[in-house]
């Protein structure tokens, strides 16, 4: 493989998740391709379709033309509708169509991987007409794969790689958009502190800082007399931030000290991925 140095590790976790999603649908009946996910509004089928259509678009194949129907409960913004595009166009196909059409797929894609001789600041296309770095490009497919590995494996009663490279890359990914939740999402106040306590599989310990101007920060160091600590475990911690599940469904494992209004709040508004 030729990737840049800054991009092995994401390279890396991404081909560790996608074998691992290959490998979980390939024996799967065709009932089972039905099963629904923790992500919301679709189903096995979904994730896969969904895998397969963002990894044809860093191939730079041609976006399917399609019109989605009216009913989808779940399609609530041009992002959403955006994705859904290249998940509805298969709602339809059998299972050896998606497990045929998923291992050719990455077959291309890993192809890509061995010849990719671009830099890392390489302008590519990106959801929405945007454009991305392909260092950008190559962590956010090693984030959305390792978290719908994860919604696969919950569908599918088949728990694991809670701690695999991908996980360290959703983690950091995750991490950057707690200054945001905190500060300005949840409203916490000037010259505040709010510390995560995170056990299992992955681990961490963080402390969001509010400065005097509203504006937030994050650091491995712990405060003394935080307006809120928040403790839960790994598995949770991501289900919480990638919308999976809501805080009061999952009120059991998470621990509050400190400003309750605050930790509500925060809380409220911690799911930081789009749909």
């Amino acid at each position: 493989m030729t990737v840049h140095p800054s991009l092995q590790n994401n390279a890396d976790a991404w081909t560790h998740s996608v074998e691992a999603i290959a490998e979980l649908v390939q024996p799967l009946v065709e009932g089972e391709w039905n099963r629904p996910t923790p992500c919301p509004g679709w189903s096995v089928r979904d994730i896969v379709s969904h895998v397969i259509g963002m990894e044809t678009e860093m191939l730079g194949d041609p976006r399917p033309i399609h019109s989605l129907p009216r009913d989808l409960y779940h399609v609530r913004s041009d992002f959403a509708r955006y994705m859904e595009v290249q998940v509805d166009v298969r709602r339809h196909h059998t299972a050896p169509e998606m497990t045929s059409e998923l291992e050719y797929v990455l077959i291309r894609r890993a192809r890509q991987l061995r010849n990719e001789n671009r830099s890392p600041d390489h302008l590519i296309r990106a959801p929405l007409g945007a454009e991305q770095t392909l260092e950008t490009a190559y962590r956010m497919r090693a984030f959305d794969v390792w978290v719908h590995e994860q919604d696969l494996r919950t569908a599918l009663g088949v728990p694991g790689n809670l701690d695999s490279p991908g996980a360290h890359v959703v983690r950091d990914v995750l991490l950057e958009a707690l200054p945001k939740v905190v500060a300005k999402d949840a409203g916490a106040p000037a010259s505040s502190a709010v510390v995560f306590d995170v056990t299992g599989p992955v681990e961490f310990l963080r402390t969001v800082r509010v400065d005097a101007e509203g504006r937030g920060s994050i650091d491995g160091a712990p405060s003394l007399g935080p307006a809120v600590t928040l403790a839960t475990d790994w598995e949770t911690y991501v289900r919480l931030a990638c919308g999976r599940v809501r805080a009061a469904d999952a009120a059991d494992r998470i621990k509050v000290e400190g400003d309750e209004r605050l930790a509500r709040a925060i809380l409220d508004n911690f799911a930081v991925t789009p749909r």
